[in-house]
């Protein structure tokens, strides 16, 4: 109970600590560019917005800007030469502020502006930071408006402004659009693309689309439909000046003229297209689209996302905890694929969110999650391997667990060396000795037939009381296993003798052990229940090696005829033919004891 509440408590620590990170604006960018690509793709426009380009080969035949005004004024009476093939609205992007060195061009341009009555002309504001409050209560503005660059009056007076302000994110990246500005004068000046759709929809006697819900500082997300260059045909004021293009062409139409030339500094990236630039006219151009289509969509409060961000993360973390990497992957895919398709449903209904936060977040923590899993699995095979170690050789503990055969109930046919060891007198010298003084005699034998065990490659199956089992050439085979069986048991005898020596002088006692070997087949594997299992040997092979250890007398190793056949001459034997009766074999079965044998001796499959 206590772990699984410290597990929920880091859960909502983690969980808390991603919500704060995209709190505080770190994934803005990242999230943008991943919000741009999921939201705007180009799509067709229905040619009502035209672009007419201040560009370079404008620039090339009339020189450098700025022109006198009375090219624009050239312009304007162009398009408005035929009242019946004049457009809807003709907005200049260009600001005019203040009379110019040229009188009779400035009242020209506000005489041909002010008589058709279908031009908007362009006002910028410039911001900075201000004290801004009354009494005590003063705070800086950041966004102070300090100055407002209006047309010059004569154009003012018959001519609606609009405001032509821009301003990217932190990323440098345009995705919000000023719906006004609150000049020092007190006045609101609505933008420069409200006024023009406004004027369009009232030649046209559309109904007006709402006004996008702001912030606090009047900025809207700005959904676009145009990629750069998709408004402009191509057409320059040049064409306009030297009567080239039919003015039919713009009847009823939304015109805009503005800079469309690199040198004129009125570029942006936008959340359409990062790497190519988008001229300040067509950012106009697609708020213009916007409110005509009436798609104004609201971003969804970050209250609500973090809170959501975190219920998200919290949820993934229960749900990975401890699971299969498959499921785990499965997971990771289905909640990032269903959150990018709740955004695009979302944005398709008029709200943004933020399509990275959830699927970043549910990333890490998937990936954190396998690599806790495979520290956890790791540190279980550490724990299991220090335990399992303790029975079985390093190297075929290595293999049982490669091949997870460790975790499988069931068992295989093997042809195994099978060694049983008893310790005799233990009984009666337990009767006159007190129990820690047994235990440590005990542990310090059963702690001897381990390390002969362990020096000749053999798995330790059990102790039962002071008898140990082991067994060779299971789960891996194993050259001259046999041999190894009979190394083992000749080491034991030979090392009980210091012991036995010992306890003699210590206790007045002294014990030795019997020991049995066997050949045969066998099933070697996992026995049991799910629930509890044994790795170990059954079959008559074992059963034998136990009864050739039972009548085994201290210091003597008893070994079957297959034993010795196995060893050849690199043992001595002595037969004891079949004077002694193991129960459940039948007559004949031959005993031998195990006198001597070679060191160093093993033979390989090749010999």
């Amino acid at each position: 109970m206590k772990n699984k509440l410290r597990s929920v408590v880091l859960y909502l620590i983690v969980a808390a600590c991603i919500t704060c990170i995209a709190a505080t604006g770190l994934l803005s960018s990242p999230d943008g560019a991943v919000s741009d690509e999921l939201y705007h793709s180009p799509a067709a426009t229905d040619g009502e917005i035209v672009v007419i380009g201040i560009d370079q080969r404008a620039l090339d035949a009339l020189g450098p800007m700025p022109w006198p005004r009375s090219y624009m004024a050239d312009a304007i009476a162009y398009l408005n030469a035929d009242e019946a093939s004049a457009p809807a609205v003709i907005g200049i992007d260009v600001l005019y502020a203040g009379e110019s060195a040229d009188p009779d061009a400035d009242a020209y341009l506000a005489e041909i502006a002010g008589e058709y009555g279908n031009v908007i002309t362009a006002g910028a504001a410039t911001f900075g930071s201000d004290l801004a409050g009354e009494g005590e209560d003063f705070y800086m503005d950041t966004r102070a408006v300090l100055a407002w660059d209006a047309p010059y009056d004569a154009l003012a007076a018959v001519t609606e402004t609009g405001h032509i302000n821009a301003m990217a994110d932190k990323d440098g990246i345009i995705r919000h659009a000023l719906l006004y500005v609150d000049t020092p004068d007190g006045e609101k000046v609505f933008s420069f693309a409200r006024t023009i759709y406004e004027c369009y929809a009232a030649y046209h006697g559309l109904e007006v689309t709402s006004l996008p819900e702001t912030d606090s500082d009047g900025f809207f997300y700005l959904p676009y439909t145009a990629a750069p260059f998709n408004y402009y045909d191509e057409v320059s004021i040049l064409d306009l000046l030297e009567g080239t293009i039919d003015p039919e062409y713009f009847a009823g139409k939304i015109v805009l003229i503005g800079p469309y030339a690199a040198g004129l500094q009125d570029e942006y990236r936008t959340s359409i297209d990062h790497a190519a630039p988008m001229y300040g006219i067509e950012i106009q151009a697609n708020q213009i689209e916007a409110y005509r289509a009436g798609f104004l969509p609201k971003e969804v409060s970050n209250t609500l996302q973090l809170a959501l961000l975190f219920a998200v993360s919290f949820a993934a973390m229960l749900w990975l905890r401890n699971r299969k990497v498959g499921f785990s992957v499965l997971f990771w895919l289905l909640v990032s694929g269903a959150w990018i398709g709740i955004c695009l449903l979302a944005y398709r209904m008029g709200f943004v969110l933020h399509a990275l936060w959830i699927p970043l977040a549910v990333t890490l923590l998937f990936v954190a999650s396998v690599a806790a899993n495979y520290i956890r699995a790791a540190q279980e095979k550490r724990k299991v391997t220090a335990t399992f170690g303790r029975y079985v050789d390093p190297a075929i503990l290595k293999d049982l667990l490669e091949r997870d055969a460790a975790s499988d109930l069931g068992g295989k046919m093997f042809e195994i060396a099978v060694l049983f060891v008893d310790i005799r007198g233990f009984t009666t010298m337990s009767e006159a000795l007190d129990p820690p003084t047994i235990v440590e005699i005990l542990n310090r034998y059963l702690t001897l037939t381990t390390e002969c065990i362990m020096r000749h490659q053999g798995t330790l199956d059990k102790f039962v009381g002071d008898c140990t089992m082991a067994f060779w050439n299971a789960p891996l085979p194993q050259e001259d296993a046999v041999y190894l069986a009979c190394c083992a048991a000749m080491d034991m005898v030979e090392g009980s003798k210091a012991l036995g020596e010992e306890l003699e002088k210590k206790y007045g006692r002294t014990v030795s052990f019997g020991v049995g070997v066997h050949v045969g087949p066998a099933v070697v594997g996992n026995i049991g229940a799910p629930q509890r299992m044994d790795y170990t040997a059954i079959g008559d092979t074992v059963n034998t090696s136990a009864r050739l250890e039972a009548n085994a007398p201290g210091g003597k190793v008893l070994i079957s005829r297959a034993v010795a056949d196995a060893l050849g001459d690199r043992a001595e034997t002595t037969s004891l033919g079949d004077t002694i009766k193991l129960k459940g074999k039948a007559e004949g079965f031959e005993t031998l004891t195990l006198d001597s044998l070679q060191r160093n001796a093993r033979r390989t499959e090749h010999q």
